[in-house]
């Protein structure tokens, strides 16, 4: 009989203790928060889940805990619930979000629930139709916000609301372009840390005097305005001046007019005083009033006279008319002597 040597017992002691441990590995569940979506793709390593081109209509629900980056593109995602992205009940460590492309319309108030790290929020290109005004509620880091070619006539209104809240107030930078947008839609930009406003591609005729001063006070904001359908009339005076002495508006330079038809195509910034100084033009509207003011005393004068003299007018016209009359009939008399045949036998 073979006998075991002194070193045999721990030889087998930590072999049978590798073999638990691999069988405990092989039978034990997988861990949930490190489950990967259905039709997702996971990256643990760079925090980044990606899901594309599925029929879901709601944001999965099971997102894994480690995620700092999801992509959703491509869904049917027709609305952002109330707390979509809190299904597993437990704060996100998520720093970006895309939601490009999903054909999203409606955004409920505090839909991004449970994501107070966000930084980066992309809703570009889809379909809004309505936004509440606390969409947003709760997203204290965000920096970056794109809502470029999404927002929809119904919801421009909506949308200053939604974006007024403290919940941005370390906003940095805004996208908006290609939104149909007539005007700024940023009432207060004190409340926001704005570097960048980008508003290209929208329907902004002018820019009001208050949002101008705004721009003013915030000297660190740099705005984007290009291709908009800019009228050079008076109203856009304040703006003008601003446009001429500040260098908030790197694309300053491809601003355009496109009203009046005289100054279609003219550079904004190639305009002169004049053609935006709304005292000149108050003074030449006046000037006109003036003068119809004028033209109606000397109307209402000569009606007078007209008046006063009606008597004597009267008689002139009747003495007028006496004169007319025997003046005809000395014509008519001597019509009558030259047509007679018997005259004209002795004439000859």
């Amino acid at each position: 009989m073979r006998l075991f040597r002194a070193g045999d017992g721990s030889k087998w002691n930590r072999w049978c203790l590798r073999y638990a441990a691999a069988v405990c590995l092989l039978v034990s569940p997988v861990r949930a928060d490190d489950a990967c979506p259905p039709s997702c793709i996971c990256a643990r390593d760079s925090g980044t889940v990606t899901c594309r081109d599925g029929g879901d209509t709601e944001v999965p629900g099971d997102i894994p805990e480690w995620t700092t980056t999801l992509i959703l593109k491509g869904r049917n995602i027709s609305t952002l619930q109330r707390g979509a992205f809190a299904g597993n009940g437990t704060e996100l460590e998520m720093t970006t979000l895309s939601l490009s492309h999903n054909e999203i319309q409606v955004i409920e108030p505090h839909a991004f629930l449970g994501l107070s790290r966000l930084h980066s929020l992309d809703l570009s290109h889809n379909r809004l139709k309505s936004v509440s005004a606390g969409a947003f509620h709760g997203l204290l880091e965000l920096r970056s916000l794109y809502l470029n070619h999404t927002v929809l006539p119904p919801a421009a209104t909506q949308l200053t609301n939604a974006l007024d809240t403290r919940s941005l107030r370390n906003l940095r930078r805004l996208e908006l372009a290609g939104n149909r947008l007539q005007s700024i839609p940023l009432v207060r930009l004190e409340i926001y840390d704005l570097h960048t406003l980008v508003l290209i591609n929208n329907s902004i005729v002018s820019v009001d005097s208050e949002n101008v001063t705004n721009l003013y006070q915030q000297r660190r904001v740099r705005v984007y305005l290009s291709l908009n359908p800019f009228r050079c009339t008076c109203e856009l005076e304040a703006f003008y001046f601003w446009l001429k002495n500040s260098s908030q508006c790197p694309d300053a330079g491809h601003l355009l007019c496109s009203e009046p038809e005289a100054k279609r195509g003219l550079p904004v910034e190639g305009l002169r005083g004049d053609d935006v100084d709304c005292m000149n033009e108050n003074l030449e509207a006046v000037s006109y009033v003036f003068l119809g003011i004028v033209l109606a005393l000397i109307g209402v004068v000569f009606l007078m006279v007209l008046y006063l003299n009606r008597g004597g007018i009267k008689r002139w016209l009747n003495n007028l008319r006496e004169a007319c009359r025997d003046q005809m009939e000395v014509y008519h008399y001597r019509y009558e002597q030259d047509s007679d045949p018997r005259l004209a036998n002795v004439a000859v």
